[in-house]
């Protein structure tokens, strides 16, 4: 006979979960800006997002152009990507929701990163403003889903503390 005893999944950890998380979505949506910039650019230097990232903070220092507002720059952007790591991984055991449509959980939280980033984020910033161009928002809509929502939704789910089946 087969007996079922429930047990607690031993990989959970809040803050590991939230750090694989924001640096996996650092990561690829770094990695997506970079590689859209190269192209719509024509080759110019990609690291101005991340002096654009730095000028959030520091104005219109951070494009004097050296590494380290660059750094700054980088930092800035992987703390902003595990902010919303922590704030799925609160949200997705409080959201029933979100655990049964992971998919779908992540495609809105893609959005709902976009919606965040330009209409509080960006606009409380010291950032230059720039013109709403609606093709680049949607490209942009759509890196923040595949490689933003979708990432955040699958770590958090993957690592999530849950009831684990065990034959025994």
């Amino acid at each position: 006979m087969v007996s079922y005893t429930p047990t607690i999944n031993k990989n959970n950890n809040p803050l590991r979960t939230i750090l694989y998380a924001g640096m996996t979505a650092g990561f690829l949506d770094g990695a997506a800006a970079v590689i859209n910039y190269l192209i719509s650019s024509n080759g110019k230097n990609p690291v101005r997002i991340f002096n654009f990232i730095a000028s959030g903070v520091f104005g219109k220092k951070a494009f004097a152009g050296d590494w380290i507002m660059a750094a700054w720059g980088l930092l800035f952007h992987f703390i902003i990507a595990c902010l919303f790591a922590a704030f799925f991984y609160f949200l997705y055991n409080r959201i029933k929701f979100l655990s049964k449509n992971i998919i779908i959980s992540g495609i809105l939280y893609g959005i709902i990163v976009w919606l965040i980033m330009n209409l509080a984020v960006v606009p409380i910033s010291k950032t230059p403003p720039l013109p709403f161009v609606l093709s680049k928002a949607i490209i942009a809509i759509l890196i923040l889903i595949f490689f933003v929502g979708i990432p955040i939704a699958l770590v958090v789910h993957k690592f999530n503390p849950k009831i684990i089946a065990r034959n025994d």
